[in-house]
């Protein structure tokens, strides 16, 4: 079997763009499928009658899949072989994501939502652990800032094509499942390339998340914000005076800053010795930014200046935090560190926009801000702690 050159640390010693274009592509093809299947979905319960409430606690399954499928990926993987896991998740995830348009009764959307989420999940998991474990140290944050980028591109292609072709008859459905076909495509041509994992990780799935803490706490904080974020912004921005376009238009100029901050970023994290550095910088931004959103109320150009920079920097703790995972961990042990990085994605997922609306109604409008903030201002204590009494990487 195929495998890209290793140097005696275990890292690769050249980017190896077999495996790459296959991860990112197969992945970004998830990521229009989600973009499409996320409106969609809602779009659809919403002309069934289905309260906003149960349609809120139907989309929080995703979740709760994550979190589920994420300590069992690595297994998977060790059993089955990287590439077949991933070929397999990509039919029960193209297979539940037609099923919603045959499923009548609302409750089978739920097993179906946990289907769905649970096998993306696992091909995130496997993807990044592919790109992470394809790229040489000295390249691995642009790598990732390319993998951030095109991913980010087809988050934002999904809704877009929502916009086209609506949410009447099958044809939105069979493009969703299409598109995750498609991923299966570059997963089987570099099939022989993919990482093996002989040996099972050396601890148990939890201790890994607590294993590279700044990487862990670093995308739970990204989590939390980008969702919390982006549901309850339009109604921070509404409640400020914005109109509903110009708060879309905002959200969209933080969807830019995503994407174009993601490989300067990458590329700077791969110059600095210690990327936990960057990450403590990148925090403070968002600190900084957060704490600035109230007194920026009314001024939109001042507001999408302000969150142009604001969303590079958030999203660039997933990239960033990416990259230090690698940095540290090589062949099993990384696939389940990889795998623990989702899972605590995923809880930031779950926990943004609950502690989020919640200071609001206790704070007012503001509570938006300070929620983030505190979101921000944990994740510089604890990083400030690692530089100051770890500052050595072991």
């Amino acid at each position: 079997m195929s495998q890209p050159p290793n140097g005696a640390s275990g890292h690769v010693e050249e980017i190896h763009w077999p495996s790459l274009v296959a991860a990112i592509s197969a992945i970004s093809a998830v990521g229009i499928a989600i973009g499409l299947g996320l409106p969609l979905l809602s779009i659809i319960l919403e002309k069934r009658g289905i309260s906003s409430t149960l349609i809120g606690f139907n989309s929080a399954m995703a979740g709760v899949a994550a979190m589920a499928a994420a300590p069992v990926t690595t297994w998977l993987a060790h059993r089955f072989g990287v590439a077949n896991t991933m070929l397999w998740a990509v039919l029960l995830a193209a297979v539940s994501a037609l099923g919603f348009y045959y499923a009548e009764a609302f409750w089978m959307w739920f097993p179906l939502r946990v289907v769905f989420h649970g096998a993306t999940t696992t091909l995130f998991v496997l993807s990044e652990f592919w790109i992470n474990a394809a790229s040489p140290p000295s390249r691995r944050g642009m790598v990732l800032g390319i993998y951030s980028t095109v991913l980010s591109l087809g988050f934002a292609a999904g809704p877009l094509i929502f916009s086209i072709v609506g949410s009447e008859g099958v044809f939105p459905f069979l493009i969703g499942a299409g598109a995750i076909l498609l991923a299966a495509i570059p997963i089987f041509i570099a099939r022989y390339e993919s990482p093996v994992l002989d040996e099972k990780p050396e601890l148990h799935f939890f201790r890994y998340v607590f294993l590279v803490p700044s990487a862990t706490a670093a995308v739970f904080v990204f989590g939390a914000v980008e969702a919390g974020g982006l549901s309850l912004f339009p109604i921070y921005a509404t409640r400020s005076g914005f109109t509903e376009t110009q708060a879309a238009l905002l959200l969209t100029i933080m969807g830019i800053g995503n994407v174009i901050f993601q490989i300067p970023l990458g590329m700077l994290s791969d110059r600095i010795a210690d990327r936990r550095t960057l990450l403590s910088i990148m925090a403070v931004v968002g600190l900084a930014g957060a704490l600035t959103l109230p007194l920026l109320a009314g001024n939109w150009l001042m507001m999408a200046a302000v969150l142009l920079f604001w969303g590079g920097c958030v999203a660039g703790l997933y990239t960033v935090g990416l990259s230090h995972l690698g940095s540290r961990l090589t062949g099993a042990d990384l696939a389940a560190a990889n795998a623990a990085f989702i899972f605590c994605y995923a809880i930031g997922t779950v926990a943004g926009p609950q502690v989020i609306g919640a200071t609001i109604d206790m704070t007012g409008n503001n509570g938006f801000a300070w929620a983030i903030t505190a979101f921000f201002g944990l994740y510089v204590l604890l990083s400030v702690a690692r530089l100051l009494f770890r500052p050595k990487q072991t």
